[in-house]
């Protein structure tokens, strides 16, 4: 009969554990739904970085497409420094006046300037001659050159960003937070509760 009579009081005991336990584990289940979105979010991200690497190398490959950086001002304000520009490699003959293009110097560094002229030249070469936006005289002399990479568009401020991620911390560290990522995604998890008894 005392084992039956205390069965209310036990019950009750354990009740209020459960109701005590509710909101604590109620919170517990919003963190981790808040956890797993991010998990979620930066996995996609990394993703999206992933497929655009593999579409950068592919139009390279494919289209001859590449990107350049801008170093100085000498296109402002049609391409400031600091932009990060695509280009596309063409035959030099496929260039109009107006266009933007990078050519090749030899023993120096390539020049991305406006064409102003182009005639043709000699052992299937053009002669284009060109000047930057953001300068007050033409180039020096003619660029004698076979191809030529045209500006297909650009983007303002990328530069550092990708001179930036080369950088061996940066790189250390989005090596370790992928790393992490692909750990966490991976990771066994256990569902659900234990029974309160």
């Amino acid at each position: 009969m005392e084992r039956h009579r205390n069965e209310p009081y036990v019950s009750s005991l354990k009740s209020r554990r459960v109701s005590a336990s509710e909101p604590s584990a109620r919170i517990n289940s919003q963190v981790r739904g808040l956890f797993k979105i991010l998990g979620d979010l930066l996995l996609w991200l990394a993703a999206i970085g992933g497929a655009l690497c593999i579409a950068l190398v592919v139009l390279a490959q494919v289209f001859s497409i590449s990107l350049i950086m801008f170093k100085t001002g000498s296109m402002s304000p049609t391409i400031p420094a600091g932009s990060v520009a695509l280009v596309r490699e063409i035959s030099a003959g496929e260039v109009s006046i107006g266009d933007v293009i990078t050519v090749d110097r030899p023993g120096d560094l390539p020049v991305t300037h406006r064409v102003t002229a182009i005639e043709p030249g000699t052992n299937g070469q053009w002669s284009i001659s060109m000047k930057g936006d953001a300068n007050e005289r033409p180039d020096p002399l003619p660029y004698e050159v076979a191809n030529v990479r045209q500006t297909l568009g650009h983007v303002p401020g990328l530069a550092p960003v990708i001179v930036a991620m080369g950088s061996p911390w940066v790189l250390g560290c989005l090596t370790l937070g992928a790393a992490t990522l692909v750990t966490w995604a991976f990771w066994p998890r256990r569902h659900g509760r234990h029974a309160i008894s």
